[in-house]
């Protein structure tokens, strides 16, 4: 049996992730409505009859280096945090069996978190300033992918900030156990709506169209994983008969979306 008062923090992590899946869901309805009225806009245009345009052979060339140049942006960003994720699972699972010797190593995942959310951060869409021409506010609000990916970084900021302050002992709230399964359940699904520009071009649109269903397909596993994780890590902040299980689920899981994302491609 689980005490009431383990039992109310239990109910109070199952009512926050509910609550953060009903905002997630929410917030992400306007992106997807932009979408389809961009979308219906473009079936328009393609009713009438439009003259042919010629092509310059130059254009087309700096076009498709421009738009392999995202596709290794967008892959490298994937995959270095696919990269960080792994650490951060396997440092989670040993972590246990070295704590009286290597204290600092409880450290070492919510580290991971900062880095990731730092580097997301700051690299995740080099159109913006200092690395291109546009300001962040530009780039914030007229591109939903960008917005997004900032969103993500603050996430993954804001977990590493709460988790190191757990490990130091200096937050011990109960509202703090909650934070991590809120976050991972709100960024899972927002993931379910990311507005992303594949790398390919639009003269080939069997092409482009399998890329983009790809992509999706990626970040709907990407999703689910992280679901998992949220739910396990909260669970596994609960004392009763399967804790110790869930307790090692989590970074597992955490391993495998590492791994997803390693192996992310457009």
């Amino acid at each position: 049996m689980i005490p009431s008062a383990l039992a109310s923090r239990f109910r109070l992590v199952l009512a926050a992730a509910v609550l953060a899946l009903a905002f997630s869901t929410a917030a992400a309805f306007a992106p997807v409505a932009r979408a389809q009225e961009h979308d219906h806009a473009i079936q328009g245009h393609e009713g009438m009859d439009m003259p042919a345009q010629p092509t310059d052979p130059a254009t087309e060339a700096a076009d498709r280096a421009l738009q392999l140049a995202w596709k290794r942006e967008s892959e490298a960003n994937h995959h270095i945090a696919g990269v960080l994720v792994i650490i951060a699972g396997l440092f989670i699972l040993v972590e246990p069996a070295f704590r009286q010797r290597l204290p600092f190593l409880r450290f070492v995942w919510p580290l991971c978190f900062l880095l990731g959310g730092l580097y997301l951060l700051v690299f995740s869409d080099t159109e913006l300033w200092p690395f291109g021409p546009q300001s962040w506010w530009y780039g914030l609000t007229h591109n939903t992918e960008d917005l997004q990916h900032k969103t993500f970084a603050v996430i993954l900021l804001g977990l590493a900030y709460i988790e190191i302050q757990r490990a130091r002992g200096v937050l011990k709230a109960a509202w703090a156990a909650a934070v991590f399964p809120v976050f991972a359940v709100f960024g899972s699904i927002l993931l379910l709506f990311h507005e992303h520009h594949s790398g390919m071009g639009g003269a080939d649109h069997m092409a482009h169209m399998a890329v983009m269903h790809r992509i999706q397909s990626e970040h709907l596993a990407f999703s689910i994983t992280g679901i998992g994780i949220a739910l396990s890590k909260g669970l596994s902040e609960v004392r009763f008969n399967w804790q110790s299980l869930f307790a090692k689920l989590w970074p597992i899981l955490l391993i495998v979306l590492g791994i997803l994302l390693t192996l992310y491609k457009e």
